[in-house]
């Protein structure tokens, strides 16, 4: 089976307005500074979520049990999967 490649320059793209971390207040500043705490910035997926911190919340409440919770597979086991899943998915990430 052949996969057709996309091309982004062929593709409309959506523009989302985005709260900077230096205009964040609330919730927000809490998950940004979160977000820096941990990977030292905030990336652009974090930030695309950032008009509704709640939703961003929950997902990266989300992401760290998927991560960090038990498993039958190993940190390095999920991490690989998430990088395959992100490669199949022509992720750019």
């Amino acid at each position: 089976m052949t996969r057709s490649r996309r091309r982004w320059q062929d593709q409309v793209v959506a523009h989302l307005d985005l709260i900077d971390p230096d205009d964040a207040t609330g919730l927000l500043k809490e998950e940004y500074d979160a977000a820096v705490e941990r990977a030292g910035q905030v990336f652009n997926i974090v930030s695309s979520m950032s008009l509704r911190p709640g939703v961003l919340r929950r997902s990266m409440e989300m992401y760290k049990a998927i991560m960090f919770g038990p498993s039958g597979l190993s940190r390095q086991e999920r991490e690989l999967l998430a990088t395959v899943v992100s490669a199949t998915n022509e992720c750019h990430y």
